[in-house]
């Protein structure tokens, strides 16, 4: 599909250390990226290479191509050599995350000296809100979902501890790009897998890639980061399924009294959910305190309140 050429488009900056700017593209016109103090988008950088990459806007299509970089270029977590680019597609440089947005008719009339200095400026903001924490990649992962994220950085073999801030904290262990361990609010009794499931889930808060951690876990998840993002994004589709016949988290659990249906009826598994509801008394104390996944759990529960076995208070 051809672009409308009377569209404007912009690179937005989503993170890194240019977290925030904006770079304007001009129809029928190149933009050569990379370190050079003398190219069209100037990243000062040790991971983006002099010239890095070049960007067309021609005929309506936007094209990026990658110069031979030592780091490479990266769209949708898809290291390239060349590429069509789409409305959207988010490129990885360096620690810079630059998605292609569409821009209003003003950013056509903003000139590149104007583009470098704003640039400048973000990079500015940016270092200065990052002095204390000693990351630059920072963002929000609403622009960037996790699961989008983390192919970008396997594919880009990133090391380092993901911390994500939502309504609670998540950390996510990354060696050579690999994902090795992951936990919520520094609770481990979750395990690896739980946490990592869990924090796939989460659509909104900040994310910053801070240095490795020298932190050695007793138990490290062994499968391929595809096979983890698969799993986990596997794991929400059927939890959103079952979110209409599952409690509130928080909500008060009880054994039916009198019970009427016999326990006999009950398979080893579903048992052993009836006991966690009777011992924790909550959807979340359920899930946390459970060998099995979410999944599994969250389906034993349901299951269990259509029989009537267990009550919401």
């Amino acid at each position: 599909m051809t672009m409308d050429i009377a569209k404007t488009y912009a690179l937005k900056f989503i993170s890194g250390k240019y977290q925030g700017g904006e770079f304007p593209l001009k129809a029928e016109k190149q933009i050569v990226i990379g370190r050079s103090s003398e190219l069209d988008m100037v990243l000062v950088e040790d991971m983006v290479s002099r010239k890095h990459a070049k960007i067309s806007f021609s005929d309506g299509k936007i094209t990026i191509e990658d110069l031979g970089s030592t780091n490479g270029t990266f769209v949708n977590g898809e290291k390239v050599k060349q590429a069509r680019l789409k409305e959207g597609d988010r490129i990885l440089i360096g620690t810079s995350i630059l998605k292609l947005v569409h821009q209003g008719a003003d950013g056509a009339n903003v000139d590149e000296g104007m583009a470098k200095l704003k640039l400048e400026e973000a990079a500015a903001a940016q270092a200065a809100r990052t002095t204390t924490k000693g990351s630059s990649m920072t963002g929000k992962i609403e622009e960037i979902p996790l699961p989008d994220l983390l192919q970008l950085f396997h594919t880009s073999k990133k090391n380092g501890v993901l911390v994500v801030n939502s309504a609670q904290e998540g950390k996510i262990y990354l060696r050579q790009g690999r994902v090795y361990y992951a936990v919520i609010n520094e609770n481990h009794n979750l395990g690896p897998q739980k946490s990592f499931n869990r924090i796939i889930t989460w659509e909104q808060g900040d994310f910053e890639l801070r240095p490795a951690d020298s932190q050695e876990f007793m138990v490290e998840l062994d499968s391929s980061t595809e096979a983890l993002l698969m799993d986990a994004l596997r794991q929400l589709d059927e939890l959103k399924r079952l979110q209409p016949s599952l409690p509130p988290p928080e909500a008060m659990l009880q054994l039916v009294v009198p019970l009427v249906p016999p326990l006999k009826e009950l398979t080893p598994e579903l048992l052993d959910v009836l006991q966690l509801v009777i011992n924790q008394g909550t959807l979340v104390g359920v899930l946390d305190r459970a060998d099995a996944d979410d999944v599994v759990t969250a389906e034993g529960l349901v299951q269990l309140l259509k029989r009537e076995y267990v009550r919401i208070i």
